[in-house]
């Protein structure tokens, strides 16, 4: 049946009934591939975008174009991707198109292995091309949509940009973390972008010496050495590598280029047993396996959670008065109870059941299949 006929699945009465182990790995399993079948169904005309022709997607009403390149094999885990953001932003249609010309251009210059590019064309002329509120929902049916038609593995997905694509890179990279497997700027500024939420994300800066518009290069090595410190904080977190290109000015003659591979050596983790968020520009409901309420959300807010055993420990909590944590038994052990804790003091303690209800909810709300849970629980922090 078309998924528009059916009846709500939560309201459901089977939705809550608790389900064993092996009962929720099937019904992710069905779940998914009923997902994928019909993503496929109705979203056909979106995807078959060439080098020469583009395709468009929409999400809430905005149009996005987008040109695909492909190089390589497909690996038997499923394509490696990467979205890579033009720079033009704060001038006329015409010139932000020969950008975005340009930038599927760059796949042979970066020369990613077995992989789809994606060059997408910003859906405004802004100077804020790729950090505006309408890109997250794009780039999430994007990587939804070529996960299910072309068999990309989610967890290789990549982020990479030149220029005002690089501002988006200092954005959406940090905003959008839970999907990106590593993200590569070259030639842009961060604004007001954090690097907190990067801690399970690899990070690649290159910026030209002589690039000091806006102070471009000296920003790059500021951010370079932030990162240097919360790694050296947090040993095994913040992966990342930088460089100020000497003699270069904002066109590097491809030395960006060897951010490529590095973002290549890494995979995503869905389920990191630490996570650091923090909330900056376009402010988002879920993040990894943690999740605030709409009306919980707040510029600058920030939560440090962690997992061991069968224990959730938050930390580092401003800003956020209730927090939903979501689960898997690729985290623990959801037959045993569950201690959750704030600075040492315990707020819960008890089985966090496997559920339809939360499988579907997760599957829906992403279109990821490695970002699925099977159990949740909402705690208050005030």
């Amino acid at each position: 049946m078309d998924a528009a006929g059916r009846p709500a699945l939560a309201e459901q009465g089977f939705a809550k009934v608790a389900l064993t182990k092996s009962d929720a790995r099937e019904a992710q399993q069905l779940l998914t591939a009923d997902y994928t079948t019909q993503l496929k169904a109705t979203r056909a005309s979106e995807v078959g975008a060439t080098e020469t022709s583009a395709k468009t997607i929409t999400a809430n009403g905005v149009k996005m174009k987008y040109y695909r390149a492909e190089r390589g094999q497909k690996p038997a885990t499923g394509w490696n991707l990467f979205i890579s953001m033009h720079g033009g932003g704060n001038a006329d249609a015409a010139t932000n198109d020969s950008q975005w010309e340009n930038q599927i251009d760059l796949v042979d210059g970066y020369n990613p292995k077995n992989a789809i590019w994606i060059a997408p064309r910003a859906p405004s002329n802004e100077w804020n091309l790729w950090f505006r509120d309408e890109i997250d929902p794009l780039f999430e049916r994007m990587i939804a949509n070529l996960v299910a038609f072309e068999g990309v593995d989610p967890n290789h997905v990549y982020l990479n940009g030149y220029s005002a694509g690089g501002d988006g890179c200092y954005q959406m990279g940090p905003r959008m973390a839970d999907a990106w497997a590593g993200v590569g700027m070259s030639a842009g500024h961060p604004n007001d972008a954090s690097p907190l939420s990067l801690r399970n994300t690899a990070f690649a800066i290159h910026v030209g010496g002589d690039d000091t518009s806006y102070d471009r290069n000296l920003k790059a090595a500021e951010w370079g050495m932030k990162l240097d410190s919360l790694a050296a904080a947090d040993p095994g977190a913040y992966v990342h590598q930088w460089q100020v290109h000497a003699g270069k000015p904002h066109w590097m003659d491809l030395e960006d280029a060897v951010s490529i591979p590095f973002l290549q050596m890494n995979a995503r983790n869905p389920i990191p047993n630490k996570v650091v968020w923090r909330q900056s520009g376009s402010l988002r409901t879920r993040f990894y396996w943690l999740a605030v309420d709409k009306a919980d959300v707040a510029a600058g807010a920030e939560i440090t959670s962690a997992y061991s055993g069968q224990s959730i420990e938050l930390s580092g909590v401003s800003k956020v008065k209730r927090i939903t944590l979501r689960v898997t038994d690729g985290m623990l052990d959801q037959d045993q109870a569950v201690s959750v804790k704030r600075d040492g003091k315990e707020l819960f303690s008890g089985l966090v059941p496997r559920t339809i209800g939360v499988l579907y909810a997760t599957l829906a709300d992403r279109g990821d299949p490695s970002l699925v849970y099977s159990g949740e629980l909402s705690v208050k922090l005030d």
